[in-house]
């Protein structure tokens, strides 16, 4: 709000016809110039003059002559006496009062006597019901809301409130709903895209995103704080096509904290040795968290009321150049009434992600791209798990990741139209490699996995991750941050009807899969009813924040995100939480076409299905899993002989070419080698090649593979039973082995390797070296 000052009755007629719709109030002597000359009643032919344009616009006059004083009041004007000793604070008292500028006072229509006060918006929301229907009517009828609103800039509410004409009591229930429903939206919408403070007394159900502390957010959070600000740009989010596109209700427990409780509880010491990482754990464990922390931890329990993701955020995490993903601890606690109970939990699971910043793995992967340890520093993003019960589990309707780059186009798929991969429950089973439903958002009604019969039965998704919510607290936390996640048959879900739209049902007799959850067949994630009949707009969806996180951030990028279907609500289809955005970082190398080009005589390795782009130099080494000797019940042991071979081309700081059959990276020893990154970080090309006996369809969209392209890792897929590419083991195997045993060999060259990949068109080679 602003003073304006009128010298003469004229500029006081003009600044009132310019500004008079946003007037709070006007303040007015008696006697001053008009016309030219002095009139000693210009004040109070100014305020009737006012008066029969606005007859609610509140007016004080001030006169040092008390026989004013009667025809103000008369006249329902406020009347202050200049010569009073108390002028001063008559004055403030009145403005106030009056201008809307102290606290809402209700009252009584018929006595005056005042009924409730109102300190601020957040407590008008809360007794907007409370307020007697006369009161309400009385108040509103004189702008006294509106002007309330106006004096704490609170404009967009303010105007609806006051051209909203209320006249009888009759609209009293809907004119209470309509306040509420503004303020409820102007809240949502201020706190879109701002990273507010934590405050104990301010946090509710209406706060979107704040911090704890004034250190860094980490990758993940400066990321989400990205996403919040991208939604508050397009106000297509609040309903898309019957959905809401935002993101989780977020804490970022900041860096400050990090080092304050890492000095406080002198952890350097143990975190920086060669421990293993179940006794780090263990000392982070015994550490005290900041007594204000857990003070605001309380107070956040008190607004969410659903289970907790408590997840990691470092300095490095998601950064352009080397995205740490997937690479440190990622707890979820379920939701407890007992305040203490939730705060030891998450006081753990706090613990837990700092101690991941120096488990061994982490430590391997920081030396693999050439940072320091003792230079990351850790926030922590406490987020609303994505979700709703289903008996006493809790989890997602779906989770998935896209990435703007396509890399495996299919039909008429283009690299620039995007892939998504999405499964039932929580995200962490394709984190892990699980079979999920992968589909480019612009040809959503063309899914290969469900093309056939065959491919929908065998490479759709069987398990799913969820919460239990009635699980006992353990006493411990682990190192595996997946400890109390429960690994679920989609089958047993399925006729709780939770997964209604996402699955179908397989009719056996007819040897046909319905688009629907209903039968006595085996249920089978398709999710046909959202990308083919449309109950949920999913590829629309994933298209926009693909295409908009490419503009924002001018760069090809990869997203998470989370949903829930609404079954029963007529008014909405549901909720989509946008988790995550971070970069695809593509080498910008052009590939000689030449080499690209060469025949099946001069080439070691081609793959019509490459992922990455460019050159990859200064590699003369190929470590290879014997195809003779591999059965996939060996994959275990096979991981743990690679992890070591990996260790000393780290020492040696040396890169290699890594080939065997399967699935690089899964979690399940029937699919493929259950390698993390860090077990294989020096690889500069990673090959998946199936065998005759061993087809495994390729992997694609997990953290795993945002490492891969973030670092110019080449992958390609080869199928040699299918004469899809080309892999001359044969030509291995007469090489002289560096190092050899039952299941993998080494082959080392004199020279380093031509390998070049185009990413776009997908094609990639591995040249002979000159004999």
């Amino acid at each position: 709000p602003k003073v304006m000052l009128a010298r003469d009755y004229e500029e006081a007629v003009e600044l009132y016809e310019r500004f008079g719709r946003n007037m709070l109030g006007v303040i007015t002597d008696v006697s001053f110039m008009r016309e030219g000359k002095k009139d000693s009643q210009a004040g109070l032919k100014l305020a009737a003059w006012l008066r029969e344009r606005d007859p609610y616009l509140p007016i004080i006059v001030e006169s040092s002559e008390e026989e004013n004083s009667a025809k103000v009041k008369a006249s329902g004007w406020q009347f202050l006496d200049k010569n009073s000793k108390k002028f001063p604070v008559d004055l403030g008292n009145a403005i106030k009062r009056d201008f809307g500028f102290g606290d809402f006072i209700i009252r009584d229509p018929e006595t005056g006597n005042e009924l409730l006060t109102i300190h601020d918006l957040k407590d008008l929301q809360r007794h907007i019901f409370d307020i007697p229907t006369k009161s309400l009517l009385y108040h509103a009828s004189y702008n006294d809301i509106s002007r309330w609103l106006y004096s704490r800039a609170l404009f967009p509410i303010a105007e609806v409130v006051k051209y909203h004409r209320f006249r009888n009591e009759e609209e009293a229930p809907l004119v209470r709903q309509l306040f509420f429903d503004l303020i409820v939206k102007y809240r949502k919408m201020k706190n879109r895209g701002v990273v507010a403070v934590f405050r104990k007394d301010r946090f509710d159900h209406y706060s979107n995103f704040a911090r704890i502390g004034q250190g860094s957010l980490g990758g993940k959070g400066r990321g989400l704080a990205f996403i919040d600000s991208i939604i508050k740009k397009n106000p297509v989010c609040d309903n898309f096509n019957g959905v809401t596109l935002t993101i989780p209700r977020t804490v970022v427990i900041c860096t400050d904290l990090f080092d304050e409780f890492m000095e406080a509880n002198n952890l350097y010491p143990i975190a920086l040795s060669d421990a293993p990482d179940e006794e780090i754990l263990a000392h982070f464990l015994k550490g005290k968290i900041p007594d204000r922390l857990a003070d605001d931890l309380l107070a956040l329990f008190e607004v969410v009321d659903r289970p907790l993701a408590v997840r990691s955020s470092s300095l490095l995490e998601d950064s352009h150049y080397q995205p740490f993903a997937g690479i440190y601890s990622t707890y979820m606690i379920p939701h407890i009434t007992d305040k203490e109970v939730m705060l030891r939990l998450a006081s753990d699971a706090i613990k837990g992600v700092y101690a991941s910043v120096f488990y061994a793995d982490s430590k391997a992967y920081m030396t693999a791209t050439s940072n320091v340890i003792d230079q990351e520093k850790m926030a922590v993003i406490i987020q609303e798990v994505v979700g709703r019960t289903a008996g006493k589990y809790y989890f997602p309707s779906f989770s998935g990741v896209g990435r703007s780059l396509n890399y495996y186009p299919i039909n008429d798929e283009e690299p620039e139209d995007g892939v998504v991969e999405v499964a039932i429950g929580l995200g962490k089973y394709i984190v892990d490699g699980g079979l999920s439903l992968r589909f480019s958002p612009r040809h959503p009604d063309k899914v290969l996995q469900t093309s056939t019969l065959d491919l929908a039965l065998r490479d759709t998704q069987t398990r799913m991750y969820a919460l239990d919510t009635e699980a006992t607290p353990a006493e411990e936390f682990k190192v595996d941050d997946g400890f109390n996640i429960s690994r679920l048959r989609v089958q047993d879900v399925a006729q709780t009807g939770a997964l209604r739209y996402m699955v179908s049902t397989y009719d056996h007799m007819d040897q046909v899969i319905r688009d629907c959850d209903e039968g006595s067949g085996r249920r089978v994630v398709t999710f046909a009813n959202v990308l083919q009949h449309k109950v949920f707009p999913l590829a629309e969806l994933t298209d926009f924040m693909l295409t908009t996180g490419q503009v924002e951030m001018c760069r090809p990028v990869e997203i998470e995100f989370a949903g829930v279907i609404d079954v029963k609500d007529q008014n909405s289809k549901g909720t989509l939480y946008w988790l995550q955005m971070r970069p695809i970082v593509e080498r910008k190398d052009i590939v000689d076409e030449n080499v690209l080009g060469l025949p099946d005589s001069e080439i070691l390795l081609r793959s019509n299905s490459a992922l990455g782009h460019g050159n990859i130099d200064n590699v003369s080494a190929i470590v290879y899993v014997r195809p003779e000797n591999f059965s996939s019940s060996n994959n275990a042991l096979i991981a743990r002989e690679i992890e070591k071979i990996n260790r000393n081309f780290t020492e040696r700081n040396e890169g290699y070419v890594l080939i065997g059959p399967g699935r690089w990276g899964s979690s399940d020893t029937a699919l493929g080698i259950p390698v993390k990154w860090p077990h294989i970080s020096s690889a500069r090309l990673i090959v998946e090649s199936s065998l005759s006996n061993y087809r495994i369809e390729p992997s694609q969209g997990t953290h795993f593979f945002q490492n891969l392209t973030s670092f110019g890792v080449g992958y390609f897929t080869i199928n040699p039973a299918s004469a899809d590419g080309f892999y001359d083991v044969d030509f291995l195997n007469a090489q002289k082995a560096e190092y050899e045993s039952e299941y993998v060999r080494i082959v080392r060259f004199a020279n380093s390797l031509t390998i070049g990949i185009n990413g776009r068109k997908g094609t990639g080679v591995v040249v002979k070296p000159n004999q």
